[in-house]
This record gives structure tokens, sequence and C-alpha cells, in this order.
């Protein structure tokens, strides 16, 4: 072989051994969901501190729609080169049981990486409710069947289901309102136009610190550090624990170093400060586990899901 031809050979990466299997030097990070919320804040941190590790670019593509289907069936359809990649979130455990239509199978059609962070929801209300609790919330429900509003920002997310899960456990008449998106639900709740909220802790926040709407519980097992006045709902109805989580996939088939040269990036990357720094700041449990711990949490993700979906009765076509 001329040494010509074995360069070329070289450069197209023909005889590097799978261990050194040359990168792509594109990655695309598709993200189901709007610019500016938690999905998109998390995959654009991820894809910075991942460009500074691997020396490669990370570009993150918002593709909104279809409660992030249409991200997620770009990625299953993707070569499994390690060049699209998804962030994706609670919704892609939800949507198999939500959803009549199947474009994928959540686990077959994907590579898990790792899961990035979860983030628990709190229960807020307008601030001049007369219920400072989940327990007090739960007596004022049973006094006024029908007459207290939960704003549900989207059909079908983890905040909405887990809303219907509240309703279920307390045995409570709330009229879930639908909203297109979290920002409008909110502006309802602080104007005092609707009662209740189980939203994002990253969303919340500013408004609970500003004394703008009421905090009465959290979906976590335990308390936030950063409002340990807020109790966990679970004192009141033992097992709630509805959390929404961001997990990084590649499509099916991805080869076996590249998942784990990926893996290894993408726990140092979560294990930073910088990047702990940032999603504590917005509310986020950083995690940054192995990808075969991300594909067990998926399998009992999914499955507990489809018990909500069962139980709410909700359905999308």
């Amino acid at each position: 072989m001329q040494r010509r031809e074995f360069l070329a050979l070289l450069a197209a990466g023909t005889l590097l051994p799978a261990g050194l299997r040359a990168a792509p030097a594109v990655t695309r990070v598709l993200v189901g969901a709007t610019p500016g919320g938690g999905t998109d804040l998390v995959a654009r941190a991820l894809a910075a501190e991942l460009e500074q590790r691997l020396r490669q670019s990370f570009i993150v593509e918002n593709r909104g729609g279809a409660a992030g289907n249409i991200a997620a069936t770009a990625v299953a359809k993707a070569e499994p080169d390690g060049s699209t990649l998804l962030l994706s979130y609670t919704s892609h455990a939800i949507n198999p049981a939500l959803f009549e239509k199947k474009p994928f199978d959540p686990l077959k059609d994907f590579t898990p990486v790792s899961l990035i962070a979860s983030s628990p929801l709190l229960l807020v209300s307008r601030p001049d409710l007369g219920a400072n609790n989940v327990r007090e919330l739960v007596a004022l429900a049973k006094s006024r069947p029908g007459k207290l509003s939960l704003a549900v920002a989207g059909i079908g997310s983890a905040n909405h289901l887990a809303g219907e899960m509240l309703k279920h456990e307390a045995g409570i008449d709330l009229v879930s309102v639908p909203y297109k998106g979290a920002a409008p639900a909110v502006a309802d709740v602080v104007a005092g136009q609707a009662d209740l909220l189980l939203g994002n802790v990253a969303t919340v926040q500013p408004l609970l610190q500003a004394g703008k709407v009421k905090g009465l519980g959290v979906s976590s097992p335990k308390r936030l550090a950063a409002f340990p006045e807020v109790a966990s709902i679970a004192d009141v109805l033992p097992g709630f624990d509805y959390s929404s989580w961001y997990g990084l996939l590649g499509p099916a088939g991805m080869p076996a170093d590249v998942v784990a040269h990926l893996e290894k990036a993408v726990r140092a990357a979560v294990a930073s400060p910088a990047m702990r720094k940032r999603l504590s700041g917005e509310g986020l449990v950083p995690v940054g586990n192995d990808a075969a711990q991300f594909r067990q949490f998926l399998q009992g993700e999914i499955a507990r899901w489809a018990k909500v979906v069962a139980v709410t009765g909700t359905r999308m076509s």
C-alpha cells in the first residue's frame, strides 16, 4: 500500500481500531421542546461542557411538538454513529402509554447514555388561598368540591399527570385547566385567576422567593434545601413521588466504544462544579449515572407512568 493511500484510509477512520473510532466533527443534540425551557437549558449547558471535554462541536437543535415525539422520531431514524443525540425528558417515558399511535419504541429504538438531572415539582397556590400546606388544601378542596382550579401547563406532561394523581390519591375534586405552556399558567396563578399549579422548581422558585405564590408541597420524598419550609406531599399522601427528569439518548445500535466514550464525558460534565452550580441554580438535581443505570431507570419510568396514565384515563390521539 502506498503511503498516500494509507494516510487517506487513516483519515477516513477505516484503519482505526474500534477503541479509537473517529468521533464526528459535529454532533447535533435534538431537543423536543421550545427554546428557553428546562429541557433546552439542560441541553445547552451539557453541550457547552462536552465541547470543552471532547474538542468537537455540539449544536443544540430545538424541534418542539407532539410532546417531544418529533425530535425523538428524528433521532430514532438517525445514523447510530454518535452524530445525532436526543436530550430527552419525562415525556419520553410517558408517551408510549399516552399516544395511540406510537412512532417509536422508547427503549428498543434508542441507546441510553446517561440520566443528566431530575427536577422535583412544587405545588404552589395564589398567595391568598385559604390553605398553607397540603393537608389544609385537601381539607379545603373537600369542603368546596369542584370549586378550586389547577392550572395545567401541557396536557399529558409530567406536571399534568402528577396533578391528576394528586387529585386521585387525595380524593379531591379540582378543576384542571389546560394552558399552552408554563408561562401563561403561572401568570394566571400569580394574578389569582387560577388557584393552584404543580410546576417545575425552575419555573416557580423566583415567584415563590418573591412571595407572588405560596408553596404548599414538594413532589419529592425529601424537602428541598432551597425551600426547607415546604413539606413533602408524601407526608400526607405516602409514596407520592413524581419528579421530572432529563437524559441523553442516541439511536439504537450505537457502538459500545462510542457509548462508553460519550458516557464518560457526560458524567464528568455533570460532576463538574460549573455545571452542578448551573443545574442546582435552576432547581435541578444533578445525576450523571452510567448507561446501564439509565436503561434500568427508563424501564422503571415507562412502567410507572403507564400505570398513571391508566389510572387517570389520560389519552392523546
